[in-house]
């Protein structure tokens, strides 16, 4: 009785948590300028604190971080961990607090859950459920933000040709470069709002004072895309040699609509084999059953039938 009272406290608990942190996690917004004072701060040329300070340790969450830091290998997991959350598009100054306090909520839930189920067997045959629970509690965050990652990454890349059209066709009007791309983020934020975002991030950093090429390639490993560094390839080396960026843009737009629409044959090719195991696994037997059940029933029946009436 007691144990079960223990587990549904650790299950509420826990989804409050997850909750909570999954919420605040997703109403992060990012900050462009104070991404731009921090760096500031770290080359020291704004007074503050350094890059090695920059994560928060005020409330629950923050000592969290702090705690997971101290220990083995912590530091490298929490860096592994902020630039795959950059790479899923939370870049807000609390979305690593609130992702670990989620990873740290599920490995307690999964593990606890799993010592409350054990409770009273044998230690040696209790150790491999709690070595597998360990492991789910431990990986299963990791696994569904990489998914989120490659999701970004690829909404991204799916937008980016129309997106790239679009900047072309205003950059021939006249506009300048941030101005156009300010435009542009305007008009795709309902549309492919990962994008627009993005562009966004850049303009607001230029203003700031960055480089254009920096905050270019900074661009570049937020989001882990081959096209988007061409693309900021071909924007810096049209901005420094002067040559016309309209007309290489509309160029480059209709290269990657092709892409696209490559990819998309490609996974038409792709959809008959991998439905193929569903189908033999799924499909087939379920067909043998409905047509060969019947038959047999009946023919059973018959032979019963005969044997009766000897």
């Amino acid at each position: 009785m007691l144990s079960a009272i223990l587990f549904f406290i650790l299950v509420m608990a826990t989804i409050v948590a997850l909750i909570w942190a999954g919420g605040q996690l997703m109403t992060a917004d990012e900050d462009p300028l104070g991404d731009r004072l921090t760096e500031l701060r770290s080359a020291g040329i704004v007074g503050g604190n350094s890059r090695g300070e920059r994560r928060s340790t005020r409330g629950f969450a923050g000592r969290v971080v702090s705690a997971i830091t101290s220990m083995p290998g912590g530091e490298d997991w929490i860096k592994g961990s902020e630039k795959r959350l950059r790479m899923a598009g939370y870049r807000g100054e609390t979305a690593l607090q609130n992702y670990m306090v989620i990873a740290l909520g599920w490995f307690i839930f999964c593990f606890g859950g799993m010592v409350l189920a054990q409770a009273g067997k044998d230690l040696s045959n209790a150790f491999g459920a709690l070595v597998a629970a360990g492991i789910l509690g431990f990986m299963l965050p990791q696994f569904a933000l990489g998914k989120m990652a490659t999701g970004y990454r690829k909404r991204m890349q799916e937008g980016l040709p129309d997106t790239i059209d679009l900047l072309g066709i205003v950059l021939g009007t006249g506009l300048a470069l941030d101005q156009a791309m300010t435009r542009v983020s305007d008009e795709m934020q309902h549309i492919y709002p990962e994008l627009a975002n993005e562009f966004y991030t850049v303009v607001m950093q230029v203003r700031a004072g960055q480089e254009r090429a920096k905050a270019f390639q900074g661009m570049v490993r937020r989001t882990g895309l081959e096209d988007i560094k061409s693309l900021s390839a071909m924007i810096i080396q049209s901005e420094r040699f002067g040559t016309s960026l309209s007309s290489a843009l509309n160029a480059y737009a209709e290269d990657l609509r092709t892409r696209r629409r490559l990819r998309a044959e490609e996974a038409v090719g792709k959809a008959g084999i991998k439905m193929l195991f569903p189908i033999v696994l799924f499909i087939l037997p379920v067909l043998f059953v409905i047509t060969l059940v019947p038959a047999i029933i009946h023919t059973m029946h018959d032979m019963q039938l005969l044997g009766a009436g000897r």
